[in-house]
């Protein structure tokens, strides 16, 4: 069984796509609204879609894996427990050996909860040095983003 949890969309623009979720009774506190921390798991979700539907995901262990380095996340309006999430991904960047991701989640009501900017390298897993995004990523990623990705240059 396939489980459609994301799909390309231009409600939101610069955002070309965004994934589904609920509020599950265990991502509230004891004040009944999303515990803050419980968003980097939307975000996270939202990216293993995106990536899913580029066909960039590989779950095997790799020599090469993106790490986090950076992340900051802006809090607007709360989400209660059983609502509807809409987490809108977009790569806006892609350095030398780095990618930027901007996430903006919405309610049901279309009103904005929570945005995000995301960066991670591409790191050579035994030596723990930086190494280059694959030509191939990069196209296959820009093919979607269109113009509104910044692109370094590779060299």
């Amino acid at each position: 069984m396939t489980l459609q949890r994301g799909q390309l969309t231009d409600r939101h623009a610069p955002f070309q796509f965004s994934a589904h979720t609920r509020v599950d009774f265990s991502d509230t506190d004891a004040q009944a609204i999303v515990y803050y921390g419980r968003y980097l798991p939307y975000f996270d979700m939202a990216r293993v879609e995106y990536l899913r539907h580029l066909g960039l995901l590989d779950p095997t262990p790799r020599a090469e894996e993106f790490v986090m380095r950076a992340l900051s996340v802006e809090y607007f309006a709360p989400a209660r427990f059983d609502d509807p999430i809409e987490i809108f991904v977009r790569v806006a960047r892609i350095g030398r050996s780095s990618i930027t991701w901007e996430f903006a989640a919405y309610g049901g009501d279309d009103r904005l909860l929570v945005t995000s900017s995301q960066t991670a390298v591409l790191i050579d897993i035994t030596e723990r040095r930086p190494v280059a995004v694959p030509a191939a990523y990069r196209t296959t990623v820009q093919e979607l983003e269109g113009a509104g990705l910044e692109l370094a240059n590779p060299a």
